[in-house]
């Protein structure tokens, strides 16, 4: 047992000289010689952390492992400016290296890299870790919801005064939406309420979850955190308030509880919308997503394109791909690789639609197969010259009528989320009932569990046993012709019915 347990720092050291010897060896999360070494590595809940900036806090470390379950131990080797991490489970750290595989995590804007340990458990009984262990001890009371018996000096956590966020954000060089809070501090809870509103030229936001432990998390997490690259930085406090009064359910306060409110005096959100289209419509969910995880996005200069390997090459065409991938962003081409026909490169409109995708999409079950997305080199895909592609794996799509995010202030860029067992249908036409619909989604493949009607009955809700299910469906049943002009409109729902 000796052997897969990592005492104090000594040990730690062993493993990170083993890891050092080839200092190039990983160049970035996502690389090549990363997904070797993870290979080599079998799944941990012990995860080793590298590359961290100077100064890094105890705290700061934890957060990154919040979001995906209970942090239990933690190892800080400030010298190497490496830590060690302990999940609570096996399947709590592999969600959290898929994740960032796909995303590349940040601390202070500084990329750092994670990967598996060959320690199945920690140790930590030295001196040197136990500040370490008391600012664990503080979190993990949080999470509990107890008050923690650590060294108060040690981090401010006495118990929650209250479930009420006060939100400021600084450097607001991008608007932050209500849709984007929402989103972000979801992670950590259910949130009941938000007010936003500007005060002394700053865009501030009151925000109420169910509980003040959830509140403390979300806190510990976000404060100092950026929403986008070195700008929209979040400073988080405690309200003095228990309690949020909303009136009006628009744009710039929600009661999620209470969907009957009026909208008020009409303010519409056109205003916010026209100026997120102009800079990058897609940028703000593709902020939420990522800093849900906690990560910084850099979207500028990223490439638009997306490589997808272990693809089903008997099931797979490009018009999949184009209606799969076309949920998180507007595909312009996708190119099928000849000589490797489980792999394909998908274009974007831009970098941030493409790392949407890829967060989204890296590690879902299609056809059968568990598929990865990673950034490519390309910059573009190529278009086969005339009459040489004569099987047709590379196709435009630029001019497509299906792209879902060319119009500036489309509600769709408030409708983007992960993959899940439950769809949301649009345009449905008039006199089609809940069991043709039922009908018509368990003829491609799938089994129906439940369904639900909105009460114009263009639109519904409709739930298949799994992920896997609803993606196959998705693709299938996107734009599907029900006559009369009327086109079904697929998409994935944050709901369960």
């Amino acid at each position: 047992m000796d052997g897969d347990v990592a005492v104090g720092v000594k040990r730690g050291s062993d493993e990170l000289n083993m890891y050092s010897s080839s200092p190039n060896s990983m160049t970035a999360n996502g690389s090549d010689s990363k997904k070797q070494r993870l290979d080599e590595s079998p799944p941990s809940r012990v995860l080793h952390i590298r590359k961290l900036p100077n100064e890094v806090s105890e705290t700061e470390v934890i957060a990154l492992g919040l979001p995906f379950g209970k942090v239990t131990n933690i190892l800080m080797l400030k010298g190497k400016n490496q830590a060690f991490l302990e999940l609570g489970t096996e399947e709590a750290a592999i969600t959290m290296v898929n994740y960032y595989t796909a995303v590349t995590p940040q601390v202070r804007n500084t990329p750092v890299f994670i990967q598996y340990s060959n320690h199945k458990e920690l140790k930590t009984d030295s001196a040197l870790n136990q500040r370490a262990q008391a600012v664990l001890q503080a979190v993990s009371a949080v999470q509990d919801g107890s008050s923690p018996s650590s060294d108060p000096g040690v981090l401010d956590l006495a118990p929650p005064p209250s479930p009420v966020l006060r939100i400021i954000i600084d450097n607001m060089f991008y608007p932050v939406t209500l849709d984007v809070l929402q989103q972000i501090f979801s992670k950590f809870g259910t949130v009941m309420k938000i007010i936003t509103f500007t005060k002394n030229n700053q865009f501030q936001a009151l925000l109420q979850f169910s509980d003040p432990v959830n509140a403390q998390q979300a806190k510990l997490s976000l404060d100092g955190q950026n929403i986008y690259n070195s700008c929209c930085t979040l400073r988080i406090d405690f309200s003095k308030l228990v309690n949020l009064n909303v009136k009006y359910n628009n744009d710039k306060s929600r009661d999620y509880t209470r969907p009957d409110l009026p909208t008020g005096d009409g303010e519409s959100a056109n205003k916010d919308h026209s100026l997120l289209g102009a800079i990058s419509p897609l940028s703000a969910a593709a902020a939420a997503a990522a800093a849900a995880g906690r990560v910084a996005l850099s979207g500028s200069g990223v490439s638009g394109v997306l490589l997808a390997s272990n693809l089903n090459e008997e099931m797979v065409t490009p018009q999949s791909l184009f209606t799969l991938f076309g949920v998180y962003g507007d595909v312009q081409r996708v190119k099928i690789l000849y000589n490797k026909k489980d792999s394909a490169l998908i274009q974007l409109s831009d970098g941030n639609q493409a790392q949407l995708a890829m967060s989204h999409l890296n590690g879902q079950k299609v056809f059968g197969k568990v598929m990865r997305v990673t950034l490519s080199k390309h910059q573009t895909v190529a278009l086969p010259r005339e009459g040489l592609d004569d099987q047709l794996l590379t196709k435009d799509f630029s001019g497509s009528p299906l792209h879902r995010f060319k119009k500036p202030g489309s509600k769709n860029f408030q409708n983007i989320f992960p993959p899940s067992a439950t769809l949301h249908l649009s345009n449905v036409r008039d006199g089609v009932g809940e069991d043709d619909l039922r009908l018509l989604f368990s003829n491609s493949g799938g089994t129906v569990k439940a369904f639900k009607f909105f009460q114009d009955r263009k639109m519904a809700l409709i739930q298949m046993t799994s992920v896997e299910e609803a993606i196959q469906t998705l693709i299938d049943l996107h734009n599907y012709d029900m006559g009369g002009n009327h086109h079904l409109k697929v998409s994935f729902s944050k709901s369960t019915i």
